[in-house]
């Protein structure tokens, strides 16, 4: 073979933590999938019984959620599915694990349709397969050129900027807007959180496998680690509350279909741009990541216009939530 087609082959190696990652990334989806559903449930339960609100969760709505079973079953299965996520997240780099989370939506239209007894129709197949295809083409290239580089003090400091910035904007138009936001503003603005969220458990594994490797070696960074740790809760409960007020005021199609998109768009750019994870990846590879993440996109939202969860969310929740306490 000649030098580029050796250089190729070299390339062109799985990685075989990376391998590990993904099968545990796509259960993680799974359960996101079905937690959501029940989440969505137990807040319209509330809702009902407390009145709907246009300007998110009231301080009350908030606490009758705690004794709400049905959303407790919930906040239970997306608590495994986060367990499940970091557990993929520690074998696999950020950007081959995080678009693997649209499986959710996928999951959601196929078990919708079963539960229901409503055949998907063309559309809906087209957007599945779109989905799919555009999904693991990406994943399948990051998993071959996507590199985990150790985390340095200014990869954190300058995540935790960036948060830091967000969190403000988000802040600002929640003040302004809070009377009057749709579903939608809810559901950017926890996609863009929880993007971050799965960034810093991300750079905090990277630096605790850092220190492994260093026998325990403590510097300056584990300062900024541990404030890392401290925005990473913080982020984690503020885009909790806009996803319950996403589900207060919107189907959970909105909740699955925005998280599966604005979520890895944000953690995949910062993996590629602060944490360097495409940097050995050739100028090709960079436009397959364009065209694949493009395609998958373009699926999610046509998944989430098409599929026939609108109908019968309330009973599908309902049947869920049956089979899981049996």
């Amino acid at each position: 073979m000649s030098p580029d087609i050796n250089d190729l082959a070299e390339a062109l190696t799985l990685d075989s933590q990376a391998a590990i990652g993904i099968p545990i990334a796509l259960v993680g989806a799974v359960m996101l999938s079905i937690g959501t559903q029940l989440q969505h449930r137990g807040v319209t339960k509330v809702e009902a019984s407390r009145g709907s609100s246009d300007s998110g969760l009231s301080m009350g709505s908030t606490w009758a959620l705690v004794r709400q079973p049905t959303w407790l079953l919930g906040t239970i299965t997306l608590g495994l599915a986060i367990v499940v996520q970091l557990a993929a997240l520690w074998f696999a780099p950020l950007i081959v694990v995080q678009p693997l989370g649209a499986v959710a939506l996928v999951v959601t239209a196929i078990l919708n349709s079963r539960l229901s007894k409503t055949p998907l129709d063309g559309a809906t197949i087209r957007a599945i397969l779109l989905c799919v295809g555009g999904v693991g083409a990406f994943v399948l290239v990051a998993a071959f050129f996507a590199t985990v580089h150790p985390v340095k003090e200014q990869q954190l400091a300058t995540v935790l900027i960036i948060l830091s910035a967000v969190l403000a904007i988000w802040g600002v138009l929640f003040a302004i807007f809070r009377k009057r936001a749709s579903p939608l503003f809810y559901i950017l603005a926890a996609g863009s959180i929880y993007g971050f969220v799965a960034t810093l458990a991300k750079v905090i594994m990277g630096r605790i496998q850092t220190l492994i490797a260093s026998e325990f070696q403590f510097g300056p960074a584990e300062w900024l680690t541990i404030g890392c740790l401290a925005a990473l809760i913080v982020a984690a409960i503020i885009g909790m509350y806009f996803v319950q007020s996403a589900h207060a005021n919107g189907p959970p199609d909105l909740v699955v279909a925005g998280l599966t998109v604005v979520d890895p768009i944000v953690a995949v750019t910062i993996g590629i741009v602060v944490l360097g994870e495409a940097s050995n990846a050739p100028w090709w590879a960079m436009i397959l990541f364009l065209i694949t993440g493009a395609v998958a996109v373009f699926g999610v939202f046509q998944l989430a216009r098409h599929h026939p969860h609108m109908q019968d969310s309330d009973a599908i929740a309902d049947e869920i939530e049956q089979r899981l306490e049996r």
